[in-house]
């Protein structure tokens, strides 16, 4: 199934530049050829920014999504480095140690750093450096040894999703950010390594279920980007060799539920701790150190002993310095994460409940809090979320459909698809259009596992 004749656009840049990098780009968008596969099927693996699933499908069978932890089909994209046991942790389990405490260190968000400059950087881990690709080969590692558990043999094969853009507007950073992660997959033994658009192994996964054809707008709003698909599906279509001709335009732009994250934090956690506070000669506080710090991967750069001296200089800026204090009692005690950790929980809240969440800042202060309603949660995402709508008209734009209710409906998938804020954008958007939820995260997956046949 080849995407060759969609087109692909950086939705804050919507000029058609064809350059020669631009065009390869554009090819390597092209559905997998089919490809000779392990035992009899195939891996998908979806490496996303805030989660990661995988899915097996058996020559001519469903996939099926494999369990990563107890039933658990999707897992944190989260490795801790145990500084008491010596061990690694990976998923849940990796969260679970250091919020209980545990000495180490955690690493999340690792997907944000490709295409980055950061991604060769070395780290100190333990006693050992190690580089940030490494760390994505050791997760991608775990994975590979948990599908081999449960396949009983470990699969040389895989097709790993990515979005539309690792990067925006940049293809050479693009392509490389792509070049990285096949790096890290050869690295970790799989000998054969493919790639397929996730919002397009979104629909592919979706198709299954149709009865009918149907022209569809797919949704995949991950942890780091939002990428939209329009596509023709169907039971009758979905056997062809060729389906170029159904993928009618592709779209993405690098907004996710990581910057609805950063954006609620600045807006609600990082005030307690001095962001926009007014000091002596009525400036504000230096911002930086708190969009690093509402940023899961950087977080870990502010403990380096450079940067609490620089975070130290700051109290001269402060006129209540007990601001500065809890900034301070947050770094020093590495604190950064938890804080994160919070404030996505209170987003998640508010949003399935529709009701005000509170977030619990008791290691930072004695009994300090702060809320979200949805009133709030609405106002500080707007901006992003009309950003990311605007991509998503974009794509049904580009599609050049006959008629403008020729969508038969938006399939969401992706974990920030269930935001309602983002759903209430999108149905305002598309009136009459309806929405059809999907398998948040494992959806990609499955579609993954089917595009390598």
């Amino acid at each position: 199934m080849s995407a060759s004749k969609a087109r692909h656009t950086p939705c804050q840049n919507r000029r058609s530049r064809e350059t020669g990098a631009a065009l390869a780009l554009r090819r390597a968008f092209a559905f997998p050829r089919p490809m000779t596969t392990t035992a009899h099927g195939t891996l998908g693996i979806d490496f996303g920014t805030s989660n990661s699933a995988m899915a097996w499908a058996p020559a001519g069978g469903a996939a099926q999504p494999l369990a990563l932890e107890g039933s658990a089909t999707a897992m944190p994209t989260a490795v801790f480095f145990n500084a008491e046991d010596r061990l690694t942790h990976f998923g849940r389990d990796a969260v679970a140690q250091y919020l209980a405490g545990t000495e180490g260190r955690l690493m999340r968000s690792l997907k944000s750093l490709l295409g980055s400059a950061l991604l060769q950087d070395r780290t100190e881990v333990g006693h050992q450096t190690i580089s940030f690709q490494d760390i994505i080969a050791l997760f991608l590692g775990e994975l590979r040894a948990r599908a081999a558990q449960t396949l009983g043999h470990a699969p040389t094969t895989v097709v790993l999703g990515r979005p539309v853009h690792f990067v925006d507007d940049d293809p050479q950073r693009d392509a490389q950010a792509e070049q990285s992660l096949r790096e890290a997959a050869h690295a970790v033994g799989f000998t054969r390594v493919r790639f397929q658009l996730e919002p397009i192994a979104a629909a592919l996964d979706h198709e299954r279920r149709l009865t009918r054809e149907a022209c569809v707008l797919v949704a995949d709003i991950g942890g780091g980007t939002s990428d939209f698909t329009v596509v023709r599906l169907g039971p009758k279509r979905s056997g062809r060799a060729d389906r170029s001709s159904d993928v009618l335009a592709t779209t993405g732009v690098h907004i996710g539920g990581t910057d609805f994250d950063q954006k609620l934090s600045l807006e609600t956690a990082m005030p307690l701790l001095g962001h926009r506070h007014l000091g002596p000669q009525g400036r504000e506080v230096p911002s930086r150190v708190f969009f690093d710090l509402s940023t899961w991967h950087l977080i870990h750069w502010l403990y380096l002993p450079r940067a609490l001296a620089q975070a130290q200089a700051l109290r001269v800026n402060y006129t209540d310095t007990r601001l500065h204090e809890r900034l301070m009692r947050v770094l020093q005690q590495r604190d950064g994460h938890r804080l994160a950790h919070a404030v996505e929980q209170a987003k998640i809240q508010c949003s399935e409940t529709d009701a005000t969440s509170t977030l619990d800042l008791d290691t930072v202060d004695a009994g300090l809090l702060a809320t979200l309603n949805p009133d709030n949660l609405h106002d500080h995402l707007q901006a992003l979320l009309q950003r990311t709508v605007a991509c998503a008209q974009e794509c049904v734009q580009q599609a050049q459909l006959q008629q403008a209710g020729a969508l038969d409906g938006i399939y969401l998938t992706g974990g920030s698809s269930a935001l309602k804020p983002f759903q209430q954008a999108l149905q305002a958007a598309f009136p009459g259009v309806p929405l059809v939820p999907g398998d948040l995260f494992g959806g990609v997956a499955s579609g993954l596992a089917y595009s390598g046949r």
